[in-house]
């Protein structure tokens, strides 16, 4: 897939106030500082689409991107889709009523947006599985909502490292799932991962087109 325009639509405090809900749209999302803004970025080639800060809790708001993608520069027909970037959970300099604020604007977009197609949820490759992360993915399958894991960060360390940590997130799903989510390890700077998620997103467009003609 090549990304072929990508543009700042709107920022939202409700789910309401969303754009019309006419076109499959992908979610972002993650705790604080895993790294969320610089992937999207990434994504669409871009190093100023997504607001990036060393202070957590930046994102505050629910922000759509419109992306216009095709399969290659020279052939394909043209996609469009919604990117949204959500705020961070867990850690964040902010008082228990914005916290609760966020996570209440988290939920009702979660479960009240009706082309919503996939939710990434962002984990950070350098550390071991935290009760946070695993607790938010557990939310996501009771509320059915589709979810693939990004394991991000992936060149701050050892590859050794990131691939214990990624197979000992896993096995903690294992633990009480019969399958396993779709998982991609990623580097926001070294671009790795990049292509499979484009592909991944490409190849669901393709089948809601089919499905819908």
């Amino acid at each position: 897939m090549q990304i072929l325009k990508a543009a700042y639509v709107i920022s939202s405090a409700l789910v309401e106030q969303c754009p019309k809900a006419d076109k499959p749209e992908y979610a972002f999302i993650g705790r604080s500082n895993v790294g969320k803004s610089s992937l999207i970025n990434a994504l669409c080639n871009s190093q100023k689409l997504a607001k990036t800060s060393a202070s957590p809790g930046k994102t505050q708001l629910i922000n759509h991107f419109l992306i216009e993608s095709a399969t290659s520069l020279t052939k394909g027909t043209r996609q469009q889709w919604f990117l949204v970037d959500l705020p961070g959970y867990g850690y964040a300099k902010v008082s228990q009523s914005d916290r609760r604020r966020w996570e209440q604007m988290i939920e009702n977009y979660l479960r009240k947006r009706e082309n919503l197609v996939n939710v990434f949820v962002l984990v950070d490759a350098r550390h071991t599985p935290q009760k946070i992360d695993v607790a938010f993915v557990n939310q996501l399958d009771e509320w059915k909502i589709p979810f693939t894991l990004v394991f991000t960060k992936a060149d701050k360390e050892k590859p050794a490292v990131v691939e214990r940590n990624v197979k000992l997130f896993l096995d903690t799903l294992r633990e009480t799932w019969q399958f396993l989510p779709r998982s991609f390890v990623t580097s926001a700077e070294k671009n790795i991962g990049r292509t499979e998620i484009l592909t991944f997103i490409n190849n669901t467009n393709k089948a809601i087109i089919e499905a819908n003609q």
